[in-house]
């Protein structure tokens, strides 16, 4: 059997080496060692890209959502508040984490590193 693909190991929260181990040790903190294969998960920062693709597929969904139902419907302003505001933050907080496992892999599979000059 052959490795698995990182980007998709990384979306579903596992290790980008081996696609077994968990990536993450809470909700975004990730883990020190896979517990799979014992690959060095600690030197992986994904920075504020998984964010800014984060609001940017999120805001998009939510702002067309709440266009399309203004258009549609023409319901009161407190109705769109209520429905898609909640939805914004279910959308964001729901790609959040496979935003990050997948851009932690993408830095797997490219070989990057941070050089840090402490």
């Amino acid at each position: 059997m052959g490795k698995p693909n990182p980007l998709l190991s990384g979306a579903a929260g596992r290790c980008p080496n081996c696609g077994e181990g968990r990536l993450f040790d809470g909700f975004l903190k990730v883990a020190p060692r896979c517990e799979a294969c014992g690959y060095d998960l600690a030197k992986a920062d994904s920075g504020d890209g998984p964010a800014v693709f984060v609001i940017l597929i999120g805001g998009f969904l939510a702002a067309f959502g709440a266009l399309f139902t203004e258009f549609a419907l023409n319901p009161p302003i407190w109705v769109l508040l209520v429905i898609w505001m909640p939805a914004t933050l279910i959308i964001c907080l729901a790609l959040l984490r496979p935003m990050k496992g997948a851009m932690l892999a993408a830095q797997f599979m490219n070989k990057a590193s941070q050089s840090r000059h402490d």
